[in-house]
């Protein structure tokens, strides 16, 4: 027997173009959707209602991103009834709201770095059940930490990508995940199913005015990494060989069971990598200056098998207390022979990450006499150098972190 189904609807997907003239694409407007599309809270129209048309437009944009083994397995919930959202409300409530009203109260008035935030978090955990329409994209499947690809990998792309595509088409949205911890009492309260994975809540409005803007974040250079983690580059060219003025560098970095302050206690202490270094040796500060601060400079001796022992001057480039202190060999940035950072990220629950940097040049360094003796040989010269680095690092930031964790 066959069923043949037949359906009538005013709706279509020419919204979506069918094919796409990558000779005349406009970058400025899609960079401006992907560069300012984020949590938005503070700004969700409370009382502008949402299409339903809108989000199935939303929906049929995001079906189009890339899936694990091309399996149509997404699924879309939209909670639109004044009760359903107001049982989520409570749920969300429980599960964060409560810590983040908290937060909010504790930090009003302050200069802490998360005092937006959650004055934004808060606002919208006491007004979640006032949103439009509560978005749960979901996926076929149960995430049980057998490591398989293809679950969350299939859904996440697509959950962003309706957020972008609201995004353009003057909404806003918000990505949360704290809810999904009352898993039980999410299935129960909108009757998903055993074998559906809800990925995250999607609270969507208008945007209620102003302007959307990118914000300040670590450049691509600071956070990529080529052929080997941690190692880095200022302005890499792949075709011509590694050169000393690409600007090689090292990242290294490690989350540690403690506050910033902590963290910020033991790295403004100058000598605190000799403790763990095998080449670093110590420094002492050059009098007047007895701390850190801008313009400070200290003397470090260095020790290397097959150079022997040496000391450089240091200048203080970037100092924010409990966040991030710099040094140039040199007295300036632009004339350093390297450049070095200690950085510290706070996370939540009083822990933090810790992240220590360092780019060789722009100036001459120690390296310069090798690479001018062996041209041929520059490649591997940078690259041995960056391996040292790496090593010598990974040994200062996990002994910061010992440290600070007994403390």
């Amino acid at each position: 027997m066959r069923l043949t189904v037949v359906m009538n609807s005013s709706r279509s997907n020419d919204h979506i173009p069918a094919r796409y003239d990558v000779e005349n694409v406009d970058l400025a407007s899609i960079d401006g959707v992907l560069s300012t599309t984020r949590s938005v809270r503070l700004r969700l129209d409370l009382d502008r209602s949402v299409p339903n048309e809108l989000l199935l437009e939303c929906i049929d944009v995001a079906e189009q991103g890339p899936g694990g083994g091309n399996q149509s397995s997404r699924r879309w919930l939209i909670v639109r009834d004044p009760d359903q959202k107001k049982r989520l409300s409570e749920l969300y409530w429980e599960s964060a709201g409560k810590w983040m009203v908290s937060a909010r109260d504790k930090l009003a008035g302050t200069d802490h770095r998360n005092a937006s935030v959650m004055r934004s978090a808060a606002h919208l955990a006491e007004n979640l059940e006032r949103v439009p329409a509560l978005v749960i994209p979901c996926i076929w499947g149960i995430h049980d930490d057998s490591k398989k690809p293809g679950l969350f990998d299939s859904v996440v792309q697509s959950a962003w990508s309706f957020c972008l595509a609201a995004r353009a088409r003057g909404l806003a949205t918000a990505w949360t995940t704290a809810i999904l911890n009352n898993d039980e009492e999410i299935r129960e309260v909108l009757g998903i199913p055993e074998g559906v994975t809800p990925i995250a809540l999607l609270p969507v409005a208008f945007s209620a005015g102003g302007d959307f803007a990118s914000i300040s974040r670590r450049l691509a250079e600071e956070v990529t990494y080529f052929d080997n983690w941690g190692h880095t580059w200022e302005h890499r060219d792949d075709d011509s060989d590694r050169a000393i003025g690409e600007g090689p560098g090292v990242t290294v970095e490690v989350d540690v069971d403690a506050p910033p302050a902590r963290v910020w206690s033991l790295i403004t202490d100058i000598s605190i990598g000799a403790k763990f270094s095998e080449e670093f040796q110590g420094a002492v500060w050059i009098e007047p200056s007895d701390v850190a601060a801008i313009g400070a400079q200290f003397v470090g001796t260095n020790k290397h098998p097959k150079i022997g022992e040496w000391q450089t001057t240091s200048t203080i480039t970037e100092f924010v207390e409990n966040e991030l202190l710099g040094w140039a060999v040199g007295d300036d940035q632009e004339s350093a022979a390297a450049r070095w950072r200690w950085e510290i990220d706070e996370l939540h629950g009083h822990r933090c990450r810790l992240r220590h940097t360092v780019r060789l040049g722009p100036g001459p360094s120690g390296l310069t006499p090798a690479i001018d003796a062996m041209p041929d040989k520059e490649a591997l010269i940078i690259s041995r150098r960056q391996q040292e680095h790496l090593a010598n690092m990974q040994r200062c930031v996990q002994g910061v972190k010992a440290l600070a964790e007994d403390s």
